[in-house]
């Protein structure tokens, strides 16, 4: 019997109606929230945020910033009295009922990212400037010039000149600091270089010391940084401006800076190996006195993620990523470095996928924001003694949508391999269902038990498909070696593990093994395009692929993508350097077996893989006569994420599939 599309099926109206609860903030004495909410506004195709507060046992829910602008990234003063907020692309304050709302800064370039001094005197952010400019009037007398010219070349004189989806030719982002009570901004990171780097980081590298005098901050020293990822963590003297690294010799990542509240030590996430931008996050400790540097995480094989200090100084908490979940994790400030001991890290919450840890004053429990693959993400008060968790902003009703279920099977060389399967809501065991496989990017990422809106496996699963989502070699959560199999063999491994895992899914009782298909975008989208010159699994065969921003022609991606150092891991050297890798692993090369129908889609302005690689590939399609489609969008980068636009790609990424597998 053939499954239909429930009457019910989770649409993409439904999907949009999902409010976006995100970056909850508890307030220094522990007793309230504030949070943001977004608002999707198909019509107006954008989104529309604003600021929230609720009491950390839940009551008194309140919306205190209102209008036809965004504001977000609420940030408490340290007596609890302000909230420092960005609205209008500046920084603003209000007090914490909503009331008494004052425009901090009135810098030309735009102000973000707020950050508190602990005496409350003085708030830090970043703005993208001119590097040669020492004022405000300057970068808006330049900023004037650009839009009033009408020549609009793009001039580059240093690689990364341009990133994700813009332009860097000119501009660097700077830190600046301001008084709290508003004033004229100070560059506390002038020159020509990006602070933080924007190919690095959290968004918000940059904290300051609890006497309030030093910053820390990031630059990348190296000269290109194309090829380099090597972020360092500098410290600034607010007095006299004065700089230092304290992570010099790593020529990783470092990242995320923080001073614990007695001013002994800064804690950092970090990784060791240069020009890998997946390797292994660290939690390290820099005493201030000293200058030791230590590894707080020694024995610990997954990747650190979001550090916060326990209210008493002494506990770091940090969340990683662990067989699609993101458990919640501690690890002493200052435990006893014995040889003995395998590891000072301990699990304090498993059983969900947690984020945005706001460690609450008892020491028993945590504000985080918390979702699953049923559920969009809302912000919790759980409990790291019980499994309880309070949901506190309760944005969204509760969907009727079936739960993610773990799947193991064997991969490559007999591994372990994971993944989910999602079915529809009102999935029958007694009829057959065809099978989309989504496979993830990267190639270094997962597919978690968690929400997302641009591959939500319920909008394909409610249009009658099983899902099938595998976490191949290259997926993180499973410990860094498994990370690592899948650089320089990115068709070998990988790929095995994904076809057995389809091997093994086909068996169960309600797949049809005649309808099936597969989609992917990113590192996913060179799989698909992988998979169709390889589509002779004689086990299976897929009837249908969708190729989003895939990577389609090694050669030529790595000449024009942004972030040199991704190409020159994976494959060892450009392709001058390495043809081998090059050779062996690009999809182009095997066109000529290119025979399963295919949609290519992709955003114009995507700097990471280049609009042309899906150009190329939509070319050999239609010289092979295969039947294809190319759907490219102009406004759009590596991500689909104007709510028109994603409908729009979500109706033919399903009408597509449908054409095949119904």
């Amino acid at each position: 019997m053939v499954a239909g599309v429930s009457a019910q099926a989770f649409s993409f109206n439904d999907l949009v109606k999902a409010r976006r609860v995100a970056d909850p903030q508890l307030s220094p004495d522990g007793r309230t929230v504030a949070f943001s909410i977004g608002d999707v506004d198909k019509a107006a195709n954008k989104t529309l945020t604003q600021i929230y507060t609720v009491s950390a046992d839940g009551g008194n829910l309140r919306q205190i910033t209102k209008g036809d602008k965004s504001s977000s990234s609420p940030r408490w003063s340290p007596d609890g009295k302000k909230i420092a907020y960005v609205s209008s692309g500046q920084i603003w304050t209000m007090d914490a009922d909503g009331d008494d709302k004052k425009q901090i800064t009135k810098i030309s370039t735009g102000a973000g990212n707020p950050v508190w001094s602990p005496d409350g005197r003085w708030i830090a952010f970043n703005s993208d400037v001119y590097p040669e400019c020492t004022n405000d009037k300057c970068n808006a007398d330049e900023d004037a010039k650009a839009d009033n010219s009408k020549v609009k070349a793009i001039v580059a004189e240093r690689l990364l000149y341009r990133h994700w989806v813009e332009w860097r030719d000119r501009k660097r982002t700077h830190v600046f600091v301001v008084a709290s009570n508003g004033g004229v901004a100070s560059d506390y990171t002038p020159g020509d270089f990006d602070s933080p780097p924007y190919a690095a980081g959290t968004g918000v590298d940059y904290a300051f010391s609890p006497d309030s005098k030093e910053l820390a901050y990031l630059r990348n020293p190296d000269k290109i940084e194309a090829i380099s990822t090597n972020s360092d963590i500098y410290l600034v003297n607010l007095a006299d401006k004065s700089t230092k690294s304290i992570t010099a010799a790593n020529k990783g990542y470092d990242v995320e800076p923080v001073y614990t509240p007695d001013g002994k030590y800064i804690l950092f996430r970090s990784q060791a190996r240069e020009g890998f931008e997946a390797d292994r996050w660290r939690v390290m400790r820099y005493n201030r006195a000293t200058g030791e540097t230590k590894e707080l995480t020694v024995g610990f094989d997954q990747q650190a993620e979001e550090l916060a200090l326990s209210n008493d100084g002494q506990t770091v908490y940090f969340t990683a990523n662990l067989r699609g979940r993101n458990p919640i994790f501690s690890v002493p400030v200052e435990p006893n470095f014995s040889p003995k001991t395998r590891t000072f890290v301990k699990m304090v919450r498993g059983s969900g996928y947690f984020g945005n840890l706001n460690p609450l004053p008892d020491g028993r429990s945590f504000i985080v924001l918390s979702s699953s693959m049923t559920s969009p993400a809302e912000v919790y008060r759980v409990s790291t003694a019980t499994q309880e968790m309070t949901n506190l902003s309760k944005a969204n009703p509760k969907l009727n949508l079936a739960a993610a279920e773990d799947f193991d099977w064997k991969g490559a060389v007999n591994a372990k391999v994971h993944g989910f399967i999602v079915k529809p809501a009102d999935f029958d065991s007694s009829k057959k269902y065809p099978l989309v496989v989504l496979i993830h990017g990267g190639p270094q990422g997962a597919w978690n038990d968690n929400w997302g809106y641009r591959w939500n496996p319920q909008m394909f699963a409610n249009q009658g498909y099983v899902v099938f989502m595998p976490n191949p070699r290259g997926s993180t959560g499973y410990g860094q070696q498994f990370v690592d199999d899948v650089s320089a063999d990115w068709g070998g491994r990988a790929y095995t593990d994904i076809m057995n895992g389809v091997a093994e899914v086909v068996k169960l009782p309600y797949v049809d093994k005649t309808r099936i298909g597969a989609a992917g975008a990113s590192y996913g989208g060179y799989m698909v395009d992988w998979i169709l010159g390889h589509n002779n699994d004689p086990r299976f065969k897929f009837k249908v692929l969708v190729s989003h921003a895939g990577v389609y022609n090694l050669e030529s991606m790595a000449g024009a993508t942004e972030e040199l150092w991704f190409v020159n891991w994976e494959f060892k050297g450009m392709p001058w350097q390495n043809k081998v890798n090059y050779e062996r692993w690009s999809p182009h090369k095997f066109a000529a077996n290119f025979k399963t129908p295919t949609l290519v889609t992709a955003g114009e302005i995507d700097y990471r893989v280049p609009v042309d690689q899906s150009m190329q590939l939509f070319t050999a399609l239609q010289l092979n006569g295969t039947d294809s489609k190319l759907i490219i969008i102009p406004d759009e980068g590596h991500w689909i994420l104007k709510p028109q636009n994603s409908e729009f790609w979500y109706k033919n990424v399903m009408d597509w599939l449908g054409k095949y597998l119904k």
